[in-house]
């Protein structure tokens, strides 16, 4: 039991926040490709994904695993996302700031539904079992290239509309 739930559970509401974290991620991301804040997507984005990173460190674990580094690491970059966007504004460099670990957290989330998919579907698990054969390491080398490419282009295209004071005077 977990947080009154049963593991199955716990383990749905788990994996359904991650989805819905991977999908507004994604519309969230491409609001950044075409200069747009998406602020609702975004918030949704930001929320779910703090809170699949949170869920991760309730499951029954005896040592450190990768899962466990990868959700540290991803609420490192949250935390500066969310304070970039929010308590910064996105001022001046913030606005860069923010797109990178928004994008890292994103791949981070992504990283660990490609590891989950070949763990858990049959066909995929068939593919690579050991997570070292050529599948698992095409889908996941094809992801960071992706993100990497997709997060430098965000970085130039995301502007800031002067909706504010505060943002009037941010870079454009």
């Amino acid at each position: 039991m977990i947080l009154g739930m049963s593991l199955s559970t716990f383990t749905l509401i788990h994996v359904l926040l991650s989805l819905i974290g991977i999908g507004s991620g994604l519309v969230a991301m491409f609001g950044l490709l075409a200069g747009k804040r998406l602020n609702g997507w975004t918030a949704l984005f930001l929320l779910t994904t703090v809170l699949t990173s949170v869920t991760g460190f309730l499951f029954p674990f005896h040592k450190v695993t990768p899962g466990i580094v990868i959700g540290v690491m991803s609420l490192i970059v949250l935390a500066i996302a969310i304070y970039a966007r929010y308590t910064r504004q996105l001022s001046g460099s913030w606005r860069w700031i923010y797109v990178v670990t928004a994008q890292i957290a994103l791949y981070f989330n992504v990283f660990v539904a490609i590891v989950q998919a070949f763990e858990k579907a049959p066909p995929l698990k068939a593919l690579a079992p050991t997570q070292t054969e050529p599948p698992f390491l095409v889908a996941q080398s094809v992801a960071l290239i992706f993100f990497i490419i997709v997060t430098a282009i965000a970085v130039k295209k995301f502007r800031i509309a002067p909706s504010s004071p505060v943002l009037a005077g941010a870079t454009r």
